[in-house]
């Protein structure tokens, strides 16, 4: 794959990741002073991840300039969004949760694979 086209990767991945992060802090924000109890945890655990793998995009993003860290990065993104949007749209419409083991499968691989991309010679 062309540099010229991994570099625009990576700037749509860190700007995936920004957005995320600031989506978090509007989610805990609606579970710290929205919902109580078992949805304020959700909630909550769906703004923590949220907010943590957009950090780590926007930071990781950038330095991803091989197919696999890109490919790495873009499962962590659905992975995190398919979690966080499965707990959220529980707690706003009552769907199930059944989804979420998904999204937590689609981050671990990613993790895993961005960590073999680390470990590779350039």
């Amino acid at each position: 794959m062309p540099r010229r086209h991994l570099e625009s990767s990576s700037r749509w991945l860190a700007a995936a990741g920004a957005l995320c992060a600031g989506l978090a802090v509007g989610l805990g924000a609606y579970a710290s002073h929205g919902v109580d109890g078992e949805a304020q945890a959700r909630l909550g655990l769906a703004a923590l991840f949220l907010f943590g793998h957009g950090l780590s995009l926007t930071a990781l993003a950038p330095r991803a300039l091989r197919n696999l860290g890109q490919f790495a990065l873009a499962l962590l993104l659905l992975g995190v969004v398919v979690f966080s949007a499965t707990l959220g749209l529980s707690v706003l419409f009552g769907t199930p949760t059944t989804a979420a083991p998904w999204g937590g499968s689609l981050m671990m691989l990613g993790w895993l694979l961005y960590a073999i991309d680390a470990l590779r010679t350039s």
